[in-house]
């Protein structure tokens, strides 16, 4: 009940609860077409990005603004002071390697503490990062190398450091490379330990709001990546007006010194943003380079953050896994109990603390009360028994999921964004959340919607072009309207709903038009869904094509009594797997037309990933590569 009582005192309190004033464009129809929500944070007019560490060093040295983990376990707190020196010192060596001012600089790594310091050591030193994800291949680096005309690149591994030697091999000039693992950190300060401090000032001195901060390419889900070019204005917009948002009313929530576990890749911008925010509001970072449940899950215990930024596949995997814990205990039918518990029990309280119902009743508040002390107790836990709220982005969160959290004493808060746009646009206000929504514009920003259903968002978070793409820049800014290709609509007081993406709409042979992003979102909140692509275009109804999470069959045999190593062959085509999808089917066809539903779907033996082409860095689908390469399944399931 805590964070519910504490929501309540910080609703009362109305410096807090007016922070949000959004206001709604209507059509002649009456209809939201545009919503807009004034700025809390002034735009700068001197400085960069790159100042944050210093401006910490001089205000408050002794700060803790980050947490390192050593090899021995520990996290060790590293000051402001510490940090500025640290950065001070990376710069210095790039600067004595040859960093130009507004040269480029590669960094290829998993989220790790080194690469916070890069990141600030890159624009201290006056040049622009461009971050490349670890997996990317050698394909993909040659090309963002090339075309970011990155002189540098500093990689985590020898594995990554082998892929940029490949991928670079026939440039004209190769790009000299530095490896995390083998001392690039100590390396880089040897180089530059000649270098006065003050050539850093200098360096730093001459950046402007509107100077290139990064390079950000997208996930390329068709074609190649283009390189969004972000200013240290935007990224200012993004990170100074979500913390004047969120960081006052979550410390009246919390009451605790705010602290965060970053795991989000930093090649993706949502995790660059992020940093810089917290160290802005000087909130503790630590690092954690996997996403993966079995490996995120004890560093939450040891580092107990008060909130977390993630995707909706972590949220999903920690129901599921207190789902598997369940059933392997003898209470699979318990902890579903409780869900449906959590989900009544969420939406009830959320009408109370919104004054649109009148809350749980008796009833709903004792079995809330048992399954607190049996299942949503045990979820606080697994997420370090601190945490309080939670932010999710990357795609939408089931609804029902995120009342679940709600139940279980954590509120997580959905926003929507590209690269395109700094990371969020548009985030549900701490004191007024609406699940099933995105949330209203952040602070500076307005979201229209074009007469087509297209989202078009404006403000200081809207980057300026794509590298070397005049003719792509000009497809999507219009009037400083950046159109997003995602399809949407405003509620009465300016909530974002997504419904799907663009150039994904389907539509049936009997002319029914269909977004395929609802189902596929509802189908992979439900074990044992992995991954999933509906398809239906120009056929006579819609189906879906269907992975298999590895974990949730692991856990299924291991329920069933069934050999651990079963042919996937087998697992496919057992009546009781295709029952307990047939499940997760029903559950995403809930939310659609019976024309817009899932009518028969097929199981396929592999899995969509990066290494095989039908996965971004990012974890989107690659539709097309899918489409084509199960081009036989899906025949089939028309009959073909």
């Amino acid at each position: 009940m805590g964070v519910r009582k504490d929501l309540k005192r910080a609703k009362r309190r109305t410096d807090l609860a007016s922070r949000t004033r959004v206001e709604v464009v209507r059509d002649e129809d009456g209809v939201v077409r545009e919503a807009r929500t004034p700025a809390l944070a002034p735009r700068p007019t001197i400085g960069s990005t790159a100042d944050l560490p210093f401006t910490n060093a001089a205000e408050a040295p002794d700060a803790v603004v980050l947490r390192r983990k050593h090899d021995n376990g520990a996290w060790q707190p590293v000051t402001a002071a510490a940090f500025a020196h640290e950065v001070t010192a990376v710069a210095k060596g790039l600067i004595a390697a040859g960093l130009e001012p507004g040269g480029r600089v590669a960094v290829m790594s998993r989220t790790r503490y080194e690469w916070t310091v890069l990141d600030f050591a890159i624009w201290a030193a006056g040049g622009q990062t461009v971050p490349i994800y670890a997996t990317s291949s050698a394909e993909q680096v040659e090309w963002i190398v090339r075309d970011s005309d990155a002189r540098f690149v500093v990689t985590e591994t020898a594995e990554n450091a082998a892929t940029v030697t490949t991928g670079t091999a026939r440039h004209e000039r190769q790009p000299r490379i530095w490896q995390l693992d083998e001392a690039a950190m100590s390396d880089l300060t040897l180089l530059g330990r000649h270098l006065p401090d003050e050539e850093v000032t200098k360096r730093r001195a001459a950046l402007t709001p509107g100077t290139t901060a990064t390079i950000c390419y997208t996930s390329g889900t068709t074609g190649k990546p283009k390189g969004c070019v972000l200013t240290h204005a935007n990224l200012h917009a993004e990170a100074a007006n979500t913390v004047e948002l969120l960081h006052p009313i979550f410390k009246e929530v919390t009451r605790q010194v705010a602290s965060t576990l970053l795991f989000l890749p930093l090649a993706h911008i949502l995790g660059r943003t992020l940093q810089i925010a917290c160290l802005m509001a000087r909130i503790e970072i630590g690092h954690c380079p996997s996403i993966r449940p079995d490996e995120l899950r004890p560093a939450l215990k040891e580092f107990r953050p008060t909130f977390l930024v993630g995707v909706p596949y972590l949220f999903e995997k920690i129901h599921d896994t207190g789902r598997a814990t369940a059933e392997k205990i003898g209470r699979g039918a318990s902890f579903d109990r409780a869900d449906r518990i959590g989900v009544r029990f969420g939406q009830a309280y959320l009408n109370k603390f919104l004054e649109t119902g009148k809350g749980p009743g008796p009833a709903l508040y004792a079995a809330w009360a048992l399954y607190d002390l049996l299942v949503y107790r045990r979820v606080r836990k697994e997420l370090g028994g601190r945490m309080r709220y939670a932010i999710s982005g990357g795609s939408p969160l089931d609804r029902n999921l995120n009342l679940f959290f709600y139940a279980a004493g954590i509120i997580v808060y959905e926003g929507y964004g590209l690269t395109e746009t700094s990371a969020a646009a548009t985030i549900v206000p701490p004191l007024k959340p609406r699940p099933g929504t995105v949330g209203v514009p952040v602070p500076g920003t307005a979201v229209r919607i074009a007469d087509d259903g297209e989202v078009l968002i404006k403000g200081g978070v809207v980057f300026g072009a794509y590298w070397n793409n005049p003719a792509a820049t000009d497809a999507v800014l219009r009037d400083e309207w950046f159109a997003t290709g995602d399809l949407g609509a405003l509620d009465e007081d300016g909530y974002l709903t997504i419904t799907g993406r663009k150039k994904d709409i389907l539509v049936t042979s009997g002319g029914k038009n269909v977004s395929p992003a609802v189902l596929e979102d509802r189908l992979r909140s439900r074990p044992p869904i992995g991954q999933c692509i509906v398809v239906g275009d120009n056929r006579p109804f819609v189906a879906a094509l269907i992975t298999l999470d590895p974990e949730s069959v692991a856990h299924w045999l291991t329920v069933r009594k069934l050999p651990a190593d079963t042919p996937m062959s087998e697992v496919v085509r057992d009546p009781r797997m295709r029952a307990d999808v047939q499940k997760a089917v029903d559950y995403a066809n809930e939310a659609v037309s019976r024309a817009e539903s899932v009518r028969a779907f097929t199981l396929v033996e592999g899995e969509f990933t990066e290494d095989n082409g039908l996965l971004t860095p990012s974890l989107k689908i690659k539709r097309h590569a899918v489409t084509a390469a199960y081009a036989e399944e899906i025949e089939a399931l028309y009959g073909g």
